[in-house]
């Protein structure tokens, strides 16, 4: 029956396909930011509503999230939670691919729902916001949200193909340090130089970098430096990401960098304000039998996972679906797109429309609805023997 079911899901998927393309198309020519994703979610919503999902939108208090639900509704029935990313990245758009991580599962919810019911399973689509430092799926699990599923799945696009994501757990900080303005020639002595406070900061990061464990990551910008080159600056911000290995290193490595900026503030009498962007994101905890089912399927639609090692690093960058995956069974691949460019460069951001996109789209959105499949009979028949 698997094997008859999946010919179904891939035909239903056919039916869709130009829908998803356009959605794809649209998400990426009007990009929206993190928690403003209104006309976004707007559009996932509507198309979900379309296909006859229920659609609970806005959802647990976030105007951008939303939950969709179709198939079964037995109260045992497998549910699936297919999720979905819309939020771009400032200044370079959908340079993560989040459109082509909307499109597909909506797209492999869509097709897994025309056999859920005779398979017992209940589809959930679960819009999440601001993936990109806002950590909504943070948010929307601390209002209860994933807690009814089973499973959990998305793809999302990368250069090449690679099965097993090893995320960072990050702590997204906003720092911005408070001086004194002063006439930098006239008045210097009257002066506290938030920009001295700040470079001293980064300086002394530097300096960290050598006694830190392999794997770790500190990072940022400053987004603020000053108003003139004779004005003292009496203010200066920035946004800093530090990473680790596991939330428990993070926690002990943001004491040490932290100590850098504190280092600033000491010597230059400026005031430090460091406020987290978002709660922590999490590693991932991956669903190794599902992933074995996802790498199967997606061999099965012409996908290839023989890359360069070095090629597939994007499985490192960090996600909130790591938060998502320590409550629920849950995998997260990454779908290639082709292309020189990485995720967050503009050259991705192109990358992720056109032909090639789309046949990524298509094998996504088939691979996902198939793993799900293949969980649910497997779960079914662990629970009967």
């Amino acid at each position: 029956m698997s094997d008859v079911n999946k010919e179904r899901i891939e035909a239903r998927l056919l039916t869709v396909y130009d829908e998803l393309v356009a959605l794809s198309n649209q998400l990426h020519n009007d990009p929206e930011v993190g928690w403003q994703e209104h006309r976004s979610s707007a559009l996932l919503a509507h198309l979900l509503t379309d296909h006859g999902f229920t659609v609970e939108h806005p959802y647990l208090g976030l105007d951008t999230a939303f939950r969709a639900v179709s198939g079964s509704d037995a109260q045992d029935a497998f549910t699936v939670g297919f999720l979905a990313e819309y939020d771009a990245l400032p200044g370079l758009g959908h340079a993560c691919g989040h459109n082509l991580i909307s499109a597909m599962s909506l797209g492999g919810a869509i097709a897994l729902a025309e056999v859920a019911r005779e398979a017992g399973i209940r589809v959930e689509v679960i819009g999440t916001p601001a993936e990109e430092g806002g950590g909504g799926k943070i948010e929307l699990l601390e209002r209860g949200a994933f807690q009814q599923l089973d499973f959990a799945l998305m793809a999302h696009p990368a250069p090449v193909d690679v099965a097993e994501a090893r995320p960072f757990a990050v702590t997204h900080w906003h720092v911005q340090y408070d001086g004194q303005a002063a006439h930098a020639a006239a008045y210097p002595e009257r002066g506290i130089n938030a920009n001295d406070a700040f470079l001293i900061a980064q300086i002394s990061i530097s300096l960290l970098r050598q006694q830190l464990p392999t794997g770790v990551r500190v990072h940022g910008v400053q987004t603020r430096g000053g108003e003139a080159p004779n004005a003292i600056p009496e203010r200066t911000e920035g946004r800093w990401y530090v990473r680790a290995e596991t939330t428990a290193q993070l926690i002990e490595l943001e004491e040490r960098v932290l100590k850098c900026f504190e280092a600033g503030a000491l010597a230059t009498g400026a005031k430090l304000t460091v406020t987290p962007e978002s709660k922590r994101y999490s590693e991932m905890r991956t669903d190794e039998e599902a992933l074995e089912l996802y790498r199967r399927n997606a061999v099965r639609v012409g996908r290839n996972f023989d890359v360069d090692p070095l090629a597939a690093t994007m499985n490192r960058a960090s996600t909130d679906m790591g938060n998502v995956s320590q409550v629920v069974n849950a995998i997260h691949p990454y779908i290639g797109v082709g292309g020189e460019a990485s995720n967050h460069q503009p050259g991705f951001a192109e990358a992720c429309v056109g032909p090639r996109a789309e046949q990524t789209l298509r094998d996504g959105a088939v691979a996902l609805a198939w793993t799900a499949l293949d969980v649910a009979e497997a779960r079914s028949r662990a629970d009967a023997s």
